[in-house]
């Protein structure tokens, strides 16, 4: 079974290592010690805190009354918004991830996105490639 330390932990959920050590101290996440006595996230329980936290993150987003069927949802912050002619391409910065969207001129205007806007990035793909690391 893999097991990650709590600095790896806390890079796949975004967050600092600090945070992972007070879930782990208040007992939201189990930790184990090591041969060597560092403290350690089993795989499954990390996998199982990492739903839990998401479904945390997308019932205090409060969209209750959006309904799509996208069910990758990356709340983040709008951190470039560049407008062409017709199109535009709109960047995301999630936690760790950037994601980046290109829509329509159109589209950015009528929703009035803008640099330091909270945005929620979703992603719905009919490919998904995973890499083993």
């Amino acid at each position: 079974m893999r097991s990650y330390t709590i600095g790896r932990a806390a890079r796949l959920l975004g967050v600092s290592s600090d945070t992972v050590r007070r879930w782990a101290d208040a007992g939201r996440i189990p930790t184990r010690r090591d041969d060597a006595g560092k403290r350690i996230i089993d795989g499954p329980d990390l996998a199982a805190f990492s739903v839990a936290l998401a479904a945390e993150a997308n019932g205090a987003e409060g969209d209750e009354g959006t309904y799509t069927t996208a069910r990758n949802a990356f709340p983040g912050i709008i951190t470039a918004v560049k407008l062409g002619d017709v199109a535009a391409q709109v960047e995301v910065q999630a936690g760790p991830h950037r994601l980046v969207s290109l829509l329509t001129r159109e589209a950015v205007e009528e929703l009035g996105l803008a640099v330091g806007m909270e945005a929620v990035a979703r992603v719905k793909a009919t490919n998904v490639h995973i890499d083993r690391v």
